[in-house]
């Protein structure tokens, strides 16, 4: 099965074109799901992150105060590194779990952080979801309340834009409309199709 890398920048679409390709019928497996599910109550990680971190990161009912939290890794590049080394090998191996449950001509893997995590080689293309950084602010700004300042400084702590596109061993352009995003799914679809068979 042919394995697709998929990463972008925050606010570039991935989302919207992961959506794209599962109506296609070809299946995704998400990076921040797994990470999601990882830090739910009474999960291990999460009782790691509580000792790394102190319990004001963890509520009394047992679950994890997000906000807090990314505020915290976004200003401390020690406690981003800190959780990091907790949650990227759990999810790397549950990447690799669902990866054996597939039967298909080819998957997505959503990787946010696919090159800040090395994680590349879990994947034999990696498709790159790309806008200017302007629109990535502009629909951060929409779909969260966050300022401008603190989407740049997620964005600041994410590759830079050029360095992942010259990684990139294909390129889908999400300045444009809805319409242009299915035609450009629709091409990567037909060509992950065909290279499925060699």
């Amino acid at each position: 099965m042919l394995k697709i890398g998929l990463t972008g920048g925050i606010g570039c679409g991935k989302t919207t074109v992961t959506n794209l390709f599962v109506a296609h019928n070809i299946p995704v497996i998400d990076a921040d799901e797994i990470a999601h599910q990882l830090v739910e109550p009474g999960q291990p990680a999460l009782e790691h992150i509580k000792t790394a971190f102190g319990t004001d990161f963890v509520s009394v009912e047992g679950v994890l105060d997000r906000k807090k939290m990314r505020d915290c890794i976004f200003s401390d590049n020690y406690a981003k590194k800190k959780l990091e080394a907790i949650l990227h090998p759990l999810v790397y191996s549950g990447l690799q779990s669902k990866l054996t449950q597939l039967h298909a001509p080819y998957c997505i893997i959503c990787v946010p952080l696919l090159f800040e995590t090395q994680m590349e080689s879990i994947a034999d293309r990696i498709l790159v979801v790309d806008c200017s950084v302007a629109q990535q602010i502009e629909r951060v700004k929409k779909r969260e309340n966050m300022s401008a300042e603190k989407i740049q400084a997620i964005i600041n702590s994410q590759i830079a834009r050029d360095i992942r596109l010259s990684k990139a061993d294909d390129i889908i352009n999400n300045a444009e409309t809805e319409n242009n995003l299915a035609h450009q799914v629709k091409k990567l679809h037909q060509l992950y199709i065909s290279l499925s068979t060699l």
